[in-house]
């Protein structure tokens, strides 16, 4: 009896052995943020890290739209700067016949039908001077509302460019000539910069899980638990997930790793 005791006290000093498989740190669904038809999609980058344009929905509407409204507004504002050059000319006049009505209206022998016509000429004056001055207000909304629908029509051609930063290509959802609406799933893409591995272990296995060191592959590592469920997990009953985050990941993801925590 002794014997086996002491047979079996070296194994209860070992640690749980577990294993993970490399995995990207996230994984990302891209989809269509606007309604247009598929124009290229580069198939062939499918599985390797991108940086660039994999997907391209049709724009050329966009483009003609976008073209026509810089150069509406290019003749709205010369037609303002027309216009406060002869708003100007209308303040001029303007003066000239609110000065002449001021006097016609002071001088006692002046006939009616002269204060009048002085009258009349001073308010067409001022209805001209008001009415270029209101079609220059009119001119500036136009430009506010042009500037508004060619930022729209920027913003609506960027998103139809689907772009990737340095991320590895898992697989596209779409072909040329498909038509997508918002939010159509496009692409599958991962990060790889960073990996973790996933782990389903017992409540007595997190006693100061942190203060572990974690062996990979029966060597030391400098990994460390980065998340812990705080909720049993449904599938593994009485088991909670746990995370490891690997920084620039060496292993090849996919890679099944043993796990020991000492």
């Amino acid at each position: 009896m002794k014997l086996l005791l002491l047979l079996l006290t070296p194994l209860l000093l070992f640690s749980k052995v577990h294993y993970a498989k490399v995995e990207p740190m996230e994984t990302i669904t891209l989809k269509a943020a606007v309604s247009a038809q598929v124009s290229q999609t580069k198939m062939t980058l499918e599985g390797t890290s991108v940086t660039g344009i994999i997907i391209k929905l049709d724009d050329k509407l966009d483009q003609i739209k976008l073209t026509s409204s810089k150069e509406s507004l290019k003749l709205v504002q010369s037609m303002i700067v027309t216009n406060q050059n002869i708003l100007a000319a209308l303040k001029q006049s303007l003066n000239k016949q609110k000065a002449y009505y001021s006097r016609m209206s002071n001088i006692a022998s002046a006939s009616k039908t002269q204060k009048d016509n002085a009258f009349y000429a001073y308010t067409s004056a001022k209805t001209q001077y008001f009415s270029t001055k209101e079609k220059i207000d009119s001119l500036k909304k136009q430009t506010l509302d042009l500037k508004y629908e060619m930022a729209r029509l920027e913003d609506s051609i960027s998103k139809k460019s689907i772009k990737l930063q340095n991320k590895f290509l898992d697989k596209l959802l779409v072909s040329e000539g498909d038509f997508v609406n918002m939010g159509t799933p496009l692409a599958k893409v991962q990060d790889l910069s960073s990996a973790k591995l996933v782990l389903f272990l017992e409540a007595k296995e997190l006693e100061n899980i942190k203060s572990k060191t974690i062996y990979i592959n029966n060597e030391a590592s400098k990994y460390k638990v980065s998340k812990i469920w705080k909720i049993a997990d449904e599938k593994f009953i009485s088991s909670y997930r746990t995370e490891i985050t690997i920084n620039n990941p060496k292993e090849g993801f996919s890679k099944l790793l043993k796990v020991e925590f000492k």
